[in-house]
């Protein structure tokens, strides 16, 4: 019998008893993946299941089981999911690296608190899943994010990166970073090209 939500409970009714959290836990480890993709499912009932789902993606091989914990972790949506998908950017798993991105993505407010320090990260690996989630964050920030990558960023794969976010959502305070690309990485041909192609794209000359 699936699991009603707390907040669609009956006005006085008490709440969900937490053994069945338990038991929509101990179903993740199920063998049967029907089991766990109910699990999955049903757990989105819970909000404080979100690390212990995020924990869970990381070694689920069942790609429909994945595809349901993702939807619930956007379901539950909260800083404890993004704390717990954050991790998964250092994955070697490109499809579980992507996916984190794709639920991030998502989540644009709770995102913002860790930008900062993703975007300072010592991996440029990371700095570059990062610049990649933010050229499609529905955040207003998400261009001067950008543009500060273009101006400061040591190194020049994450700066191309950030350029081609830039050519998408890029506004005029991009153009005089773009401008000053090139200057920076003399050496590296395609920036120059790339940075020209990005202020057309944005409107400047």
């Amino acid at each position: 019998m699936a699991l009603k939500k707390p907040n669609h409970a009956p006005k006085g009714a008490e709440d969900v008893p937490h053994a069945d959290l338990a038991a929509l836990t101990l179903a993740l480890a199920s063998p049967e993946a029907g089991e766990r993709r109910r699990a999955a499912r049903e757990l989105g009932a819970f909000p404080e299941a979100g690390p212990r789902l995020c924990a869970h993606l990381g070694s689920e091989p069942a790609a429909s089981v994945r595809a349901v914990i993702l939807t619930t972790l956007i379901r539950i949506k909260s800083p404890a999911v993004v704390e717990g998908l954050l991790p998964l950017l250092r994955s070697e798993d490109s499809a579980l690296r992507n996916a984190a991105i794709e639920v991030l993505q998502e989540m644009p407010a709770e995102v913002e608190p860790h930008v900062a320090d993703l975007l300072a990260d010592p991996d440029s690996d990371v700095r570059i899943l990062t610049v990649n989630m933010l050229s499609l964050l529905p955040h207003p920030k998400a261009p001067d994010w950008l543009a500060e990558v273009v101006a400061r960023d040591p190194h020049v794969n994450v700066c191309a990166a950030a350029v081609d976010g830039l050519a998408e959502i890029g506004n005029e305070s991009a153009i005089a970073p773009l401008q000053a690309l090139a200057a920076r990485f003399p050496e590296v041909p395609f920036i120059r090209f790339a940075a020209a192609a990005a202020i057309r794209r944005i409107g400047g000359s």
